[in-house]
């Protein structure tokens, strides 16, 4: 009997939200002024959302495979086809996190279950398509799809008559002619062209022929020295009947084809071999037919000689049988060729995909392993040894034999000296300028009374703005000196400096009439380091190289603030991530950091570019240590 005590709790109030919904629309079914219509497309909107919302609070994710595996058994199969269009174009649904993994098994089981009830040469499109799903359903590297044994189908047998006594091919042609027999359809008549075979066809050669099908259907046997030896006799033949009689005028064939498409609507194509005497003749004038006898012959040849992780230690072929497979394989890929139309295309088609099978065999033998290759935590990401070959322009190899660098401005310095290793060792490169001499034009222009205008001040020229703040960071502790002033633009920056500038340079050069809006800032000013270019402790310091004590008493200092310091030292990303990947000590993070540094500046990395560095970073007072040092 059932109760409400086996029922959880949900379950209960499911139910009482069930009923209470179904007496709430049937009232509005009874008592509401609407049509027909207008109340059952209400009520069964109704029952959607509801049915909707507690199917996802109390279902599984494998409801709907269970639902779709019970369905499919119930129906006919024409009826299961429709079902399955539905099941293909939501693959993308059911490779959903949501789905993949509760219904993956279920999704097998059904397509399998399918399989069985279908007729492998009836319902060939069928199964192809439910192979298909299968394939974008599970990813490359998953088993359950694998032939890994390399197991063969045992169960393919082809049935061809074996008795000779019941054989008709001993009856000659000319006795049907006589009898007025009508000709069979397939068969070409006398206005389409010659008989489609010139050679005689007896039972001998219909039942090597056939018999070839069990070695292909189980190529174990071909290890067998006795079934050996019985394989090669028959292939002989076979592909001597093949090499004798040349399908060359094939008009006959594409006009019925072309019928045949035209009457159906589509190609006709048959999974399995029509083994009648009667149809010999024309099966060996058939292109189609030939391609397949053909391929099956490649199939087989590289089973023998490819490595397979399953095969007994006893499968090996002798010298004389690689021999014979060698030479036979280049007549088959020549036969191949011979082959209309397109066989030269056919056959480079046919060695493609074969070789392409060899790497999965290759692939299978390695235990299948994933096409994803994870990286190592110890391997390091390898840069590119190889360089994209550069333009003559760029190499100067032109007919100006001119080095363009992308900018005007470069392309002229670079091009000044035929010989550039030369032109940067020449003396006249080795100069620094004064301050009082590099900004008197800046000062000059920024007093009022000579009225030169914002746009020709040469404070808004990008070139001067740039060696500006070069010198600055070299020779001028205005360029650290910390202020709460925000700048719009360099230009502004630079206007700011030219007033300070302007009070410690000679005092022939009227500094008190600039009026730059930084009277806040002079207070500041005064009270800086006044030390001129030519002062012995600041070129010491200029010229003073880091030293290794030095660097680790820094390192100390930084600690695990070291990546701060990185990027105004102007490190890259890459390097960054090399200096964590070596070592995990901070301090030793913070040591690999300057030694880098140095290395990348070499003769430039001195105490002052270093200390700049430090100060931009707000590290003022490890560089005040550094400059007392």
């Amino acid at each position: 009997m059932f109760t409400l005590s086996y029922l959880l709790p949900s379950h209960i109030l499911m139910l009482f939200s069930l009923y209470f919904v179904v007496c709430l629309i049937c009232c509005m079914y009874y008592f509401l002024p609407f049509s027909e219509t207008e109340k059952k497309t209400t009520l069964d909107q109704a029952l959607r959302c509801v049915l909707g919302d507690q199917i996802v609070s109390i279902c599984s994710a494998t409801t709907p495979f269970l639902l779709l595996g019970d369905v499919l058994d119930c129906l006919p199969l024409d009826q299961c086809d429709r079902i399955f269009t539905f099941v293909e174009e939501n693959v993308s649904t059911w490779k959903s996190n949501t789905f993949y993994t509760a219904g993956k098994n279920y999704l097998l089981r059904m397509c399998n279950d399918l399989l069985r009830r279908l007729s492998k040469s009836q319902n060939t499109v069928f199964c192809g398509r439910i192979q298909l799903f299968l394939a974008r359903l599970f990813p490359l590297s998953e088993k359950s799809g694998l032939n890994l044994q390399s197991q063969f189908n045992l169960e393919n047998i082809t049935v061809f008559n074996k008795n000779e006594q019941e054989s008709t091919l001993g009856q000659k042609h000319t006795e049907e002619k006589e009898e007025g027999m009508d000709v069979e359809e397939g068969e070409m008549g006398e206005d389409e062209g010659p008989a489609p075979c010139s050679i005689p066809i007896d039972y001998t050669l219909y039942r090597k022929f056939w018999t070839l099908q069990d070695y292909f259907r189980n190529p174990m046997q071909c290890y067998d020295k006795f079934s050996w030896m019985t394989f090669v006799k028959y292939s002989d033949d076979t592909l001597a009947v093949f090499k004798s009689f040349k399908l060359d005028d094939m008009q006959a064939s594409k006009k019925k084809l072309e019928e045949l498409r035209a009457s159906s609507g589509e190609h006709v194509y048959f999974a399995k071999f029509l083994t009648s005497e009667k149809l010999m003749d024309l099966q060996l004038s058939d292109s189609n037919f030939r391609r397949h006898i053909l391929l099956q012959y490649l199939i087989l040849f590289q089973y023998l000689k490819g490595q397979v992780k399953f095969k007994s230690s006893s499968c090996v072929l002798n010298d004389d049988q690689s021999t014979w497979i060698e030479e036979t394989t280049k007549l088959v890929y020549q036969l191949l060729k011979e082959i209309p139309p397109d066989g030269d295309k056919f056959a480079t088609m046919v060695e493609h995909m074969l070789n392409s099978e060899d790497n999965w065999n290759s692939w299978k033998n390695e235990g299948c392993p994933s096409f994803v290759r994870e990286r190592s935590i110890d391997e390091k990401p390898k840069r590119p040894t190889r360089k994209r070959a550069a333009p003559e322009d760029f190499l100067g190899k032109g007919p100006d034999r001119k080095i363009f660098m992308g900018n005007d401005e470069l392309t002229r310095l670079w091009n000044l000296n035929p010989d550039n290793m030369e032109a940067c060792k020449s003396e006249s490169r080795e100069f620094m300028p004064s301050l009082d001499e590099f900004f008197t034009e800046a000062i000059e222009q920024a007093d009022p009374v000579n009225m030169v205008e914002e746009e020709y001040k040469v404070v808004r020229n990008p070139n001067y703005g740039w060696r500006a703040l070069r010198l600055l960071s070299r020779i001028s502790p205005h360029f650290f000196q910390p202020t709460n002033q925000k700048y719009k633009s360099l230009a502004d920056y630079l206007d700011s400096m030219v007033s300070k500038l302007a009070k410690e340079l000679p005092k022939d050069i009227p500094s008190e009439e600039i009026k730059t809006g930084e009277e806040d800032d002079d207070d500041n000013g005064d009270n800086l380091l006044k030390e001129s270019n030519d002062s012995p402790s600041v070129q010491g310091i200029q010229n003073k190289l880091v030293t290794n004590q030095q660097m680790d008493e820094m390192a100390s200092k930084l600690g695990a603030q070291w990546k701060t310091l990185a990027s105004q030292l102007e490190m890259k990303a890459s390097e960054l991530r090399e200096i964590e990947a070596d070592s995990e000590d901070v301090e030793m993070q913070a040591k690999l950091l300057l030694v880098a540094w140095q290395d990348r500046e070499g003769a430039q990395a001195t105490v002052e570019s270093l200390a700049a560095a430090l100060n931009a970073a707000g590290f003022s007072h490890i560089a005040e240590g550094l400059t007392e040092a």
